[in-house]
Formats: structure tokens, sequence, C-alpha cells
């Protein structure tokens, strides 16, 4: 079974940037992958399984920018210009059933058909 682990997270003002990284321990490039943000493991952000395709919810569009590196088995999730309504725990997650943008702006907190989930990374904006 894949395991996720996340890092990337800190403390940032508003108007800086991070930059998150999921590595995972297995092959997921038959798998959709996405970030996850909140209690509630809304979907943020996903990327189709070749990496050609990705998505965003609009409140980080243009701001957040997803990828990934199937080669290295790796998931990334860039933030710019950080708000402080960004701040909170963000996870990454794969899924092989459905389409890989079926989670934005949806709770995945109880879905059966995510596959794996990270620990989590938290990203406070604060001045």
């Amino acid at each position: 079974q894949v395991q996720l682990v996340e890092s990337g997270g800190g403390s940032v003002q508003p108007g800086g940037s991070l930059t998150l990284s999921c590595a995972a321990s297995g092959y997921t490039a038959a798998s959709c992958m996405g970030w996850f943000r909140g209690k509630e493991r809304e979907g943020i952000a996903a990327v189709s399984r070749s990496g050609g395709a990705t998505y965003a919810v609009a409140s980080v569009k243009g701001r957040f920018t997803i990828s990934r590196d199937n080669a290295n088995n790796t998931l990334y999730l860039q933030m710019n210009s950080l708000k402080p309504e960004d701040t909170g725990m963000y996870y990454c997650a794969t899924w092989a059933e459905g389409r890989c943008n079926s989670f934005l702006g949806e709770s995945a907190a109880t879905s059966d058909r995510i596959t794996a989930w990270g620990q989590g990374t938290q990203v406070t904006v604060s001045s």
C-alpha cells in the first residue's frame, strides 16, 4: 500500500510563498493525486495521472500550482500570494477511481475512494 509523507509547511506572512511536497513510497502514476485542506479535507487542487491536466478551486486558482513527478513519485503544491484564509492543515491523497477533479470544493474526509492520505503539514499565514 502506498504511503504518503508531506513536507514544506510552515509560517509565512501574507503575500509570501511556500512549496509543499508529498513523497509517495510506491507507484502512484496510475492514480489521481491532489491536495486537501482543513478538518473536512476539502479538495483544493488535483492533477491527472499523467500530470498533463491540473485543476484548482477558484479561491486558489492563479496563486497555487499543483504538479507531479511520476519518475520520483512526488506531488507538489507551489503556493504564492498566500492569504490568512489559506491557513490550515494540508493533506495529499491518491485515488484510482473516478475523475481526478471530482473532489474539488468537496469534503473527502469520509470518502472510500481515497486510497492513501498523508499525515498533513501545517500552513500558517499571519502577520
